[in-house]
């Protein structure tokens, strides 16, 4: 299979990029993350694909399908290695780390800079984006599976740009109905349709629900563990929102905000709201997301309540 633009590495020069896996960024479901440096000296992160049990072929479709994604909010894949059982996928560098880390660490004043009203409107714009061209801008459509913040990653003028394609599942761009065998993604961040088979069928609004969820987190400062929460002093963040939202309440915030901030987190939690609503048909698509986060807030309406756990209303159960 010839790669346009992607450059083949075998492994002896993958252990050169990365100094003999020197500095390691960080860790996913896939595999360890290292920093490298090509030898004109841009800085790349390389993907050690552990445990890939599956065949080349699969891997390789995975490579031709992110090779050809340009796109200012998705992650470049600059080159890839499948040398024998060795496997990795060459990425640029994103200096700034995840967004998740930024989102859970209140105190630091980057957090206080990075995630003030306007600049938490611009990063989820971003997303929507980034998103949006994998939903409809590539010639095969693409469904990501896996939008959380740890999988936002922000560039240097903190850019938001998707990563870890991992899940990722291609199908055609007139079939958008996908039939999976098993839930895929991470608790808290999966649309009910996914592991729950009568809540709908599982489409592109997969995506939508996980970054309605990643919103409300920016917003609130807080987790989302799910509607099935063990201990139940917990709040469940979407009611804790709408609640708070529906009664023109503030969200709580350590600084004073000005008439325009409270306006964006209003419409960044609003929009949100919409975006995890239990049946797929009544989330939008990431084009109407787009349209409403660019919008006014004064053309957004009110969505209904997130579904919550109800006597007569069991959740459902997740082995």
């Amino acid at each position: 299979m010839a790669h346009q633009n992607q450059t083949r590495y075998t492994f002896s020069e993958v252990k050169k990029v990365t100094k003999r896996f020197k500095d390691r960024l960080g860790q996913g479901g896939f595999g360890s993350v290292y920093k490298g440096q090509f030898a004109n000296g841009v800085p790349v992160a390389v993907k050690m694909l552990e445990n890939s049990k599956s065949d080349g072929e699969e891997f390789m479709n995975e490579v031709a399908t992110i090779g050809r994604i340009h796109h200012a909010n998705v992650v470049r894949l600059l080159g890839f290695c499948s040398d024998g059982t060795r496997r990795a996928l060459i990425y640029e560098f994103m200096p700034n780390g995840s967004l998740e880390k930024y989102i859970f660490a209140h105190e630091s004043d980057i957090f206080q800079e990075l995630l003030a009203p306007n600049k938490m409107l611009e990063i989820a714009s971003g997303i929507a984006r980034g998103i949006e061209y994998l939903h409809q801008g590539c010639n095969q459509r693409i469904l990501h599976f896996d939008i959380k913040p740890h999988n936002i990653l922000l560039g240097y003028s903190f850019n938001p740009k998707i990563s870890d394609f991992g899940l990722a599942k291609l199908c055609t761009r007139d079939h958008s109905i996908v039939t999976l065998t098993a839930a895929r993604g991470t608790m808290g961040y999966i649309a009910p349709e996914l592991y729950y088979r009568n809540f709908g069928r599982i489409s592109s609004k997969s995506d939508v629900y996980s970054f309605g969820m990643l919103v409300l987190e920016m917003v609130s400062g807080r987790r989302n563990s799910g509607p099935w929460i063990e201990n139940q002093n917990e709040v469940y963040i979407p009611e804790w929102i709408h609640e708070k939202i529906s009664t023109e309440q503030e969200l709580e915030s350590s600084r004073e905000m000005a008439q325009e901030e409270k306006d964006a987190v209003r419409k960044l939690a609003i929009v949100a709201l919409w975006c995890i609503q239990w049946n797929p048909k009544n989330r939008p698509s990431m084009p109407k997301v787009l349209n409403m986060l660019t919008g006014t807030l004064q053309s957004l309406t009110m969505p209904p309540k997130p579904f919550v756990s109800s006597p007569g209303h069991p959740m459902p159960q997740i082995s």
